[in-house]
């Protein structure tokens, strides 16, 4: 990975070990909890850190805190900002991190108890190592604790107003996308249309992205007009890896998860969309083939059956190249919103967030 790219990287790790460090210490206990009873203790405390720690340390790509931090760079920049004041808005970006990344964390592990999943990143799913009580509260609650970086910006009672506003709007979101792709994945005969299931995933998936990039962009001194449309563009990138997420699925199988588990599952993706728009009578077939892998799990004959049916088709592929042309796209124009004509191909943060992409993209 870019050298660059690692040293915020490993900055972004040591705001993440402050705000959900596995050993408690009075200053978390605080702002975290207030003042609370003295005999609550960390056999107490475990059954919320333990889950959600452990899932966070097995890694993920962290793209959406780097996004945040590289968009507050990019905007900071274009502001002219003095080397103090970009400062400051960069120590803003990077304690901003956990809003984005502990939601993220969270929101994987309830989608793996909706989605009766068995593993996550290579490991047993946090509701089978944990137990599903103590997977749904610790998920649940880590979604609040998200918040607890608020309070202790360098910043204005207004503008943390603005920020909770929006995380919250947000989280909103997120649990309106999941409870379309779930109306969905219920119901094996149930086939959403293409605009719908962009919404969907402009909800459930892009609204993390567009969180990173509109805290990115508030951070580095973006105007509420700049915040709003870099998050229009952000939701596109984040169907975008969405799509490219359907399609490893269906082809290598996405790491730390079994090749085809969005079959067992019903997942309406695209490249069952686009199979169907041009093989209408293949309705009730892929069906039955939903039906079937659901009872008799991944390793039914169902799976690789509906996998071939969908890439002789070719609507994996050309799913694959919907979702690169849609990063692509919409990449460029995030950059382009903030550099200046001529300044893109020279501004170290418009790089690097093109080199972000780049990578991302290459998995498929």
């Amino acid at each position: 990975m870019n050298n660059e790219f690692t040293l915020r990287l490993q900055k972004i790790e040591g705001v993440l070990n402050t705000y959900l460090p596995f050993v408690s210490n009075a200053d978390w206990l605080s702002l975290s909890f207030g003042n609370i009873d003295s005999c609550v203790n960390d056999l107490h405390l475990a059954d919320l850190i333990v889950p959600c720690k452990s899932l966070l340390d097995l890694g993920g790509k962290r793209w959406r805190p780097l996004l945040l931090v590289l968009c507050a760079e990019l905007v900071a920049r274009s502001k002219k900002l003095s080397e103090l004041e970009f400062e400051t808005a960069l120590k803003k970006a990077y304690n901003l991190t956990p809003l984005v990344e502990f939601s993220h964390t969270a929101s994987l592990i309830h989608d793996d108890i909706e989605d009766a999943a068995d593993t996550r990143r290579g490991k047993p799913c946090a509701h089978i190592t944990y137990g599903l009580d103590v997977a749904l509260n610790a998920g649940s609650w880590l979604i609040f604790e998200a918040a607890a970086c608020i309070p202790r910006l360098n910043a204005s009672d207004s503008e943390k107003k603005s920020l909770y506003e929006l995380y919250l709007t947000e989280l909103r979101r997120l649990h309106l996308g999941q409870a379309m792709d779930i109306l969905w994945h219920r119901n094996p005969k149930m086939i959403p249309s293409i605009e719908e299931y962009r919404t969907m995933v402009r909800n459930k998936t892009g609204t993390l992205a567009r969180l990173a990039v509109k805290l990115g962009v508030l951070a580095g001194g973006g105007s509420m007009a700049q915040v709003e449309k870099a998050g229009q563009i952000a939701q596109d990138i984040g169907t975008g890896f969405q799509i490219i997420d359907d399609v490893i699925n269906l082809t290598t199988g996405n790491p730390g998860k079994k090749r085809g588990d969005d079959i067992v599952e019903g997942k309406k993706s695209l490249p069952v969309l686009l199979h169907l728009q041009k093989n209408p009578s293949d309705r009730e077939k892929l069906a039955s083939l939903f039906e079937r892998a659901r009872s008799q799990g991944i390793d039914s004959p169902a799976v690789e059956e509906a996998i071939c049916l969908l890439t002789e088709s070719g609507a994996v592929d050309e799913a694959k190249k919907k979702g690169k042309e849609i990063i692509l796209e919409n990449s460029q124009a995030l950059v382009s919103l903030f550099a200046e004509e001529g300044e893109k191909e020279s501004s170290s943060a418009a790089l690097l967030i093109t080199e972000l992409f780049d990578a991302l993209q290459k998995k498929a």
